[in-house]
Parts: C-alpha cells; structure tokens; sequence
C-alpha cells in the first residue's frame, strides 16, 4: 500500500508496513512475547521517523489473537478491528480545539472521524498536518482538563473483550498543566490491564514527573538506504534522485515528501543558500537585506524547506571536516562550494548554526513574520561565521 495516496478507511497497521525500525520492531515484539509489557511507555522523535505508525503496528500487536513470532497476524478479529481503528478497547487522546456551537466540553471522540480519515489516508503526519485537517483556524489545539476526565472514565470500565485497555495519547505535549497532572495521577495508580502508549515529537517538553514513569522508547531517524528504496519504490524514482533526498530529509519521511511535493526546483535551495553564506562573510549589509526580502517573498512551505537544506549543508560541512569529503551526500555543485565553505564551520559554532535555524523553522511553523525572521537569521550567521 502507498502511505501518499488516498486509501478507503482501513489501514494496515503491522510491523512490517512500517518503514526501517527493524531493531526497534524486534524490541518491541521480543517483550510482548516474554510478557514484559511496561504500562507506560514513551515513542519518541520525530513524526516523520514513525512513531505513530509504529506505535499502531505495536497495537495490534499486542492485540493480535495469533500472534506470530515477528508481526501480527493481520486476520484475525482483533487485527480486523484495529485496521479500522475500531477496536473497543482501544482509546485515543490527541490535540483539539473546543467545540464552538455546543455547550459541552470538546473532548477527542468528537474528532474521531477526522482522526481515523487521517491515519487512513496518511499514517505519517504532524501536528502541523493534523491542525489543517480540522481547521482550527487561529486557535491551538491542545489537550484540555477535561480530556483526564475522559480517560479516567474509559478506563474505569471492563475490557470489552477480556485483554488489555490500550490509551494512544499522540503528541502529550500538548496537554494543558490541569490535564497533564490529573493523567500524572492516572500514570501513577493505572487500573489493572492499562497500558497508556505516549506518541510524542518533543518528550523533553512533558512534565519530568511523566517521564520519570514511562518507559522511553526512542524512536530514531529511519535508515537513509532503507528510506531511498521506499522512495524509489513508491514514487519511481532513480537510485541517484532518491538517495539525495533521503539525505537532505535526514531520515525522516515526512520532509522527503515535502520536499517531492514542492513546485519548487531544487535549485533555489542551493542558491539561496550560497548567496546567503557570502554576503554574511562579506559583512555586506545591503545584500543581507536583499537576502532577507527575497526568500521572504517566497512561499512558506519554500522558506521552511530551506531552513531544513541548509540545516543539511552545515551537517556535510561538519562531516567534510571530520570525516572527509568523500562521506559527504551531495551534489557536484554544492560539494565545490562546501569545500570551500566548510572551514568556516567548526565546532566553535556548528551548534550555534544548528540550533538557530531550527529555532527559526519552529517560529515559521507558528507563523513568524518571516521578514524579520530572515533579516534577524543574516545578521547571526554573519556573526556565526566570523568566530569559526
């Protein structure tokens, strides 16, 4: 199956339709089968590395009535449910906004049609994603009070079907201080038969008191060789195209598809890249100015890809340094231009580089405006290059 195309509303959710993670898959089924199950657990990283669909592969796992020695069965009843995400004794929590025309409290299953129509249509997916899906305007989804609530009263109940509770929280960090110390409690004192599985892009960002009592399952990028064959299985392209994406998506699918789906040639990237690292070491003011006007003309999904390239350029820059340059994973182009470049970044600054445009990706996502944005990035890397 394609995880890029529209798909009717039933998903396959087993090991093996998730891309890479092949030690983590064996860890995980490996503890199912000796019944070492923790009742907390915490899939961290990045949403396009697959930690929901991994989380949902690990679902039905633990759901599975033929359980075989390295995936479910995908036939049986409980498979069968869960594929239509429709399994009673599986739960969701994951950011809303509140209900406008009614008085009652929003909670998740008011949403719940939405959430299986995305799973089922694009199982790797962000916040960013899920908050387009139902439309929430200006507002914030987050997880309320009243969402603790709902948990607390779903788990109270029996096992319709005589095994485990299972609760998806996807992207906890979202949960408001009230709901987050009431699910604490939950945590703390689960009913018998609960397991709480946190799917989280930002575990750093949950209370100290919620990770202390989960289990913390990182989930890492997927593997570049494993990530190319994909693309070049579902979108047919050459060894060559999808190896270099691949690379600049470091991992993760979801910015190979962004990248696949802009309009945009890849060109761009690479000019606005350059241009910018010479008028920064020139100290040349006016053309930083320039800079920042241009990109701020383009699209939003453009100025966010760039962010994410140059975070890619840095990165083979610092290989190149310490590695060399034959490890580098990018074009002849921009291997001429590294060469040169490369010197200007070391480990005097490549953290401050780093952290700063993802810092700067972080405030587009949230609508920054990206004038300023841009103008504020010229004059740090110009200092950033000035203290190799």
């Amino acid at each position: 199956m394609s995880f890029f195309g529209k798909l009717p509303l039933i998903l396959t959710v087993r090991f093996k339709e998730v891309i890479g993670q092949q030690k983590l898959k064996s860890d995980l089924i490996r503890a199912v089968l000796a019944d070492k199950i923790s009742h907390a657990q915490l899939f961290g990283g990045q949403a396009g590395f697959g930690t929901l669909p991994l989380a949902l592969a690990y679902t039905q796992f633990l759901f599975c009535e033929q359980k075989q020695t390295d995936d479910s069965c995908g036939e049986c009843a409980s498979c069968q449910k869960v594929e239509k995400l429709q399994h009673p004794d599986l739960h969701f929590v994951f950011p809303i906004v509140p209900n406008d025309k009614s008085g009652k409290p929003s909670i998740s299953d008011d949403f719940i049609d939405d959430w299986r129509e995305q799973i089922s249509s694009e199982p790797y997916f962000n916040l960013i994603h899920w908050t387009k899906k139902i439309d929430v305007k200006e507002r914030n989804a987050v997880i309320r009070v009243d969402e603790s609530k709902e948990i607390l009263r779903k788990l109270s109940l029996k096992s319709f079907e005589g095994g485990y509770k299972i609760m998806v929280i996807w992207n906890p960090e979202e949960m408001n201080t009230a709901c987050s110390n009431k699910l604490l409690k939950i945590i703390e004192e689960p009913p018998a038969k609960t397991l709480f599985l946190l799917v989280s892009d930002k575990p750093d960002n949950l209370l100290l008191t919620i990770q202390s009592r989960t289990q913390k399952i990182r989930v890492p990028k997927i593997e570049l060789a494993l990530l190319s064959l994909y693309l070049q299985e579902k979108n047919q392209l050459t060894s060559v195209q999808a190896d270099s994406i691949a690379s600049f998506a470091e991992g993760n699918l979801l910015l190979a598809k962004e990248f696949m789906e802009t309009s945009v040639n890849h060109s761009i990237y690479v000019d606005l890249f350059m241009i910018l690292m010479r008028v920064c070491y020139k100290k040349d003011v006016i053309a930083m100015m320039d800079w920042a006007e241009k990109i701020s003309l383009e699209g939003k999904e453009t100025q966010k890809l760039f962010l994410v390239y140059a975070l890619h350029m840095f990165r083979q820059s610092n290989i190149s340094n310490y590695i060399g340059e034959s490890m580098m994973r990018v074009s002849q182009e921009e291997e001429a231009f590294l060469v040169k470049f490369a010197p200007f970044i070391s480990g005097n600054n490549i953290r401050e580089f780093i952290s700063t445009f993802d810092d700067a990706y972080y405030h587009l996502e949230r609508n920054a405006n990206s004038k300023i944005l841009f103008t504020q990035l010229c004059f740090q890397v110009m200092r950033f290059i000035h203290q190799a």
